[in-house]
């Protein structure tokens, strides 16, 4: 049963490579003021997604202004010199298009999804607020007033969130990877139009920035256009990111969080691992291909089989990875305990299920099944053309070139067992880890939120 699976997806997965999905070509330039451009060509319907990453996010942020990448990444909406505060959006939707951003700590994203035959007015829109922005104060503090808002709703109002928080600014003791994306709520209190205006007179520019086009297009409209609209903007000659970095980990770190609106406890272990770099994917790949083996399918991963089925001591457990960023990835392993089972007894079981992987390696069947899962999802991602433009965008703001995004489908399928185990002994090493505890307040005990 399990190999007839295996080769079913094997065809599948065979039959988009030949002819189907993503068939269309992906096309690169450059222009003289060091605007990187991406093309991704998909003619199945009359619809474009217009993108522009910068390579700056949260941890190029100086010290006591945190939040600010993403505060200013909401400012972006609120007017140019020639277009009045929500005019962008407005136009947007007025040409039945959406449009959206986001800020991670290696980037921050601007996107509209429109009609084809739309694409210059977005590009005239991006571009006039790539160098045009103005902050009035008024806009500046109601803007600052909303982001607080949203960090009460997605994080002080979610334990998860909230230990999750704790959690990197236990992993990374330097590095601005340990400070929230979203920054820390007295700190984005502080912050002025002043700061937000130097921010982006530091990192916005065309030598910064990546567009990416991705839709009912050709190559050669696109970079027409964008020579039109982004090629009189001037470059800055932006000096290269640097960031502190952290000292090699020597000691397993422990946070524990107790919160009274937790109603199921959580175990969460996080690794520092590897992330993917020029011309060097192969560990990243094989860290890729460990979390579908440890935790992919609860009745088929390791974790799943070992913690679900045969130990009874969850009722669910994961494993995930991501493989791109700029400094630092973090390989996360989830438990969540069965009713009536101490954290402490299913992390103990977690050790256990992972010192007889290290020990006892890969089923090779399982290996074949998952490699082959994981080319499936290549494959099918194609089919998603905003999220094509999104890999790439992420790839490129990260340092990663052309090459590497396009050759890392192969890196991928070139994953070999041992890769695997090579890979899983050097990160899962406790010296590198943060293990959280999230549980509701013990009996007696006052319970405050986040306390």
């Amino acid at each position: 049963m399990a190999m007839a699976m295996i080769r079913a997806l094997a065809l599948v997965a065979a039959a988009l490579l030949a002819g189907g999905a993503g068939a269309e070509p992906v096309t690169t330039f450059r222009l003289d003021n060091g605007l990187e451009g991406v093309v991704i060509e998909d003619h199945r319907a009359p619809v474009v997604v217009h993108m522009v990453w910068y390579r700056v996010g949260s941890a190029d942020e100086t010290a006591g202004r945190s939040g600010l990448a993403h505060f200013l990444e909401h400012l972006m909406f609120k007017g140019t010199a020639t277009r009045a505060p929500g005019e962008f959006s407005a136009l947007v939707d007025a040409n039945g298009g959406s449009d959206n951003a986001f800020t991670s700590w290696d980037y921050t994203g601007y996107i509209q999804r429109i009609a084809a035959d739309r694409l210059e007015l977005m590009m005239t829109l991006e571009a006039d607020r790539m160098t045009n922005l103005r902050l009035p104060e008024a806009e500046v503090l109601t803007e600052r007033d909303v982001v607080l808002e949203e960090r009460a709703q997605n994080t002080e109002s979610r334990p998860g969130a909230l230990m999750a928080e704790q959690m990197r600014a236990a992993m990374f003791l330097n590095h601005r990877y340990g400070v929230p994306n979203i920054g820390w709520r007295h700190e984005i209190a502080a912050l002025t139009a002043a700061d937000a205006e130097a921010f982006y007179r530091a990192h916005y520019a065309p030598d910064n920035a990546i567009l990416i086009v991705a839709g009912d297009v050709t190559a050669a409209a696109v970079e027409a256009l964008a020579r039109r609209h982004y090629g009189g903007i001037a470059a800055r000659d932006l000096p290269p990111r640097e960031r502190a970095q952290d000292p090699p980990p020597i000691a397993e770190r422990r946070v524990i969080l107790r919160d009274p609106r937790v109603a199921q406890p959580y175990l969460s272990r996080w690794y520092l691992a590897p992330v993917r770099r020029p011309g060097e994917q192969a560990e990243a790949a094989a860290l890729v291909v460990l979390a579908e083996i440890l935790g992919g399918t609860g009745a088929t991963s390791v974790l799943g089989r070992a913690l679900e089925f045969d130990g009874k001591v969850a009722i669910g457990t994961s494993a995930s990875y991501d493989a791109t960023g700029v400094d630092s990835g973090l390989f996360a392993i989830g438990v969540i305990p069965a009713a009536g089972v101490e954290v402490a007894a299913a992390e103990a079981a977690l050790d256990a299920a992972l010192d007889r992987f290290l020990t006892g390696g890969i089923d090779p069947e399982h290996f074949a099944r998952i490699r082959m899962q994981v080319r499936a999802a290549e494959v099918f991602a194609r089919d998603n053309v905003q999220g094509r433009a999104r890999r790439w965008g992420e790839a490129l703001t990260a340092g990663l070139s052309v090459a590497d995004v396009e050759g890392w489908p192969a890196a991928l399928q070139a994953v070999t067992p041992e890769a695997v185990m090579a890979a899983a002994r050097t990160v899962l090493d406790r010296r590198r880890s943060v293990t959280g505890w999230l549980l509701a307040p013990a009996a007696g005990q006052a319970g405050e939120a986040g306390k």
